[in-house]
């Protein structure tokens, strides 16, 4: 018999949203972190650009928060955007005293501030243009020296653990099983509270910025065991990726656009202007479907991002990434122009949550881009979703420290029978599963969408879920499978996400729904086995 593990508090994601999790918990508590890959393997690792807070005296709380309403389109939640806007600055203060070294001004005084699209003003804070390197290696040291923090990299959440209340007979979440990838078994991890942190899902669509492991585990795992998800049709995607053979989708960052760089077609030529007054920095869905129609007019392969411009010395100083990155592929920024496609980048839905966090299973909380917040409508604004991390993690973290003495421990159950299973030799056919799948999701679902694409696309993954299910049934589990049926799940409930909506607003772009409806409506979706807390969400 395996080893069960019994904690205080379970969180299954390592970026930035788990890691503040883990470390604003009471220092009491045992808590176990659960990482597919290495803790610096995530999204958040890779994040570029910054995070957006009100840091300088000419711009306002007020103003942050009208643009973040603006750029999601009229499905923003006010009540979320205030929250996030309002404790954005101490929650940035607070990585500050973690340790992280944000980019300063020449004079040392200040924090150098850039601009992104659809800021109205420099709020941006970042360490050059490797945030997300600096700011998750700072919380990852912290998390390695706490002694009531225990690591699991290499592991691999398969699913939820509920069990029923005996007094009220309120179903909670107590844990989940998870497949430790380097020995090939499965364990139970019991927990007073579990949260998932374990990001989103754009590993669903053929190009993406995100790393592997972007698979919708959290957002799949938490509608199994009965949670609402929400607005799942706002998949973004970033305009500019590097367009090369070898370069895997490498993420050019909007800062670049920020300080200056322009979009050219291939005979050099401008194109933004025609499509928003607001050029290059444009919100994120427009310049993407910009690039996108210009492609497909062109019949390009790509197009180019163009700084050569700016002096040498100043695009190396803001952009070491990019500049030591691209020059791998023999493309030098100071004098090339950068050829670029757009990528799926970011889940703007997810688990519907309140301001703790909170799902609708009872002690089961989503953090990050698993969570449906209500802060990013129908379009993400630059840099917000690190800032929602760190906001909603230490929310959570509260309500956490406040009520887990309250909740008793998790009764005894069984571990993970694996007697019904055997060793699997389906490994080409999951493979070709799931290049199938996301070749239809993006052929299909994305940047621009008809309702005969999204019905073509729904009888696809109906047939394909019925052949993983029975993978699922009779194969040992893995990694390869168990992503694979987490991302069939989210695919299922993007596209009838994307089929009720019958207009088109932020990310959502549909032909034959052209024109924007003057009613503004979340896409909630309730599963058969609706857990039924206290969650309540409304957009009218």
């Amino acid at each position: 018999m395996k080893e069960n593990h019994l904690y205080d508090v379970l969180i299954i994601g390592s970026g930035v949203a788990g890691l503040t999790l883990a470390l604003q918990l009471d220092k009491h508590l045992r808590v176990a972190l659960i990482s597919k890959a290495s803790l610096q393997a995530g999204a958040s690792w890779l994040a570029q650009g910054g995070i957006a807070a009100v840091f300088d005296e000419n711009d306002s709380a007020e103003a942050h928060i009208a643009d973040t309403l603006l750029a999601g389109a009229g499905l923003c939640h006010d009540d979320a955007v205030r929250f996030v806007v309002e404790n954005g600055p101490d929650a940035v203060n607070w990585l500050i005293q973690q340790g992280v070294n944000f980019t300063r001004d020449s004079d040392q005084e200040s924090y150098h501030l850039t601009q992104e699209g659809g800021h109205s003003h420099r709020r941006i804070l970042h360490t050059a243009d490797a945030t997300g390197k600096e700011v998750t290696s700072t919380l990852v040291d912290q998390v390695i020296a706490a002694s009531n923090i225990d690591i699991y990299e290499q592991h691999c959440a398969v699913d939820l653990v509920t069990q029923a209340d005996s007094d009220s007979r309120k179903i909670r979440c107590t844990g989940a099983y998870v497949l430790d990838i380097g020995t090939d078994t499965v364990s139970l991890f019991q927990a007073k509270s579990v949260a998932l942190a374990s990001g989103g899902a754009s590993k669903a669509y053929l190009y993406t910025s995100n790393p592997d492991g972007a698979s919708g585990d959290g957002l799949a795992m938490a509608w199994r065991r009965g949670c609402r998800v929400a607005n799942l049709e706002f998949n973004q995607f970033h305009p500019t990726c590097l367009y090369h053979p070898k370069a895997k989708s490498f993420l050019i960052t909007e800062a670049l656009r920020g300080e200056g760089a322009l979009l050219r077609l291939p005979d050099g030529s401008r194109f933004m202007d025609g499509f928003h007054a607001d050029g290059e920095l444009a919100p994120r869905d427009v310049v993407a479907r910009a690039i996108d129609h210009e492609m497909k007019r062109l019949g390009s392969d790509c197009l180019y991002l163009d700084i050569t411009h700016k002096p040498a010395d100043f695009i190396i100083e803001h952009f070491p990434t990019v500049y030591k990155s691209c020059l791998e592929f023999g493309i030098d920024i100071t004098v090339d122009q950068i050829p670029v496609v757009p990528a799926s980048h970011y889940t703007c839905g997810g688990v519907v949550v309140d301001k703790s966090g909170q799902t609708d299973l009872r002690n089961l909380y989503a953090i990050g881009e698993t969570a449906f917040t209500g802060l990013h409508g129908a379009n993400r604004m630059a840099s917000n979703s690190l800032l929602e991390c760190l906001v909603y993690a230490r929310s959570a973290a509260t309500t956490i420290n406040d009520l887990i003495a309250q909740i008793p421990k998790p009764d005894i159950i069984p571990s993970w029978d694996e007697s019904r299973v055997s060793s699997s030799d389906e490994d080409v056919v999951i493979s070709h599963n799931w290049d199938e799948l996301r070749r239809f999701m993006w052929d299909y679902v994305g940047i621009v969408r008809t309702d005969k694409r999204l019905q073509r696309a729904q009888h696809r993954i109906k047939l394909l879920q019925s052949e993983i299910q029975e993978y699922y049934s009779n194969c040992k589990v893995s990694r390869d499978l168990l992503e694979l049926r987490n991302l069939a799940s989210v695919s299922e409930l993007i596209i009838r996400c994307a089929l009720q909506r019958k207009e088109s607003r932020g990310l959502h772009y549909t032909m034959d729904y052209p024109e924007l409806s003057p009613i503004a409506r979340d896409t909630v979706m309730v599963p058969v086995n609706f857990a039924g807390q206290d969650v309540i969400i409304h957009k009218d």
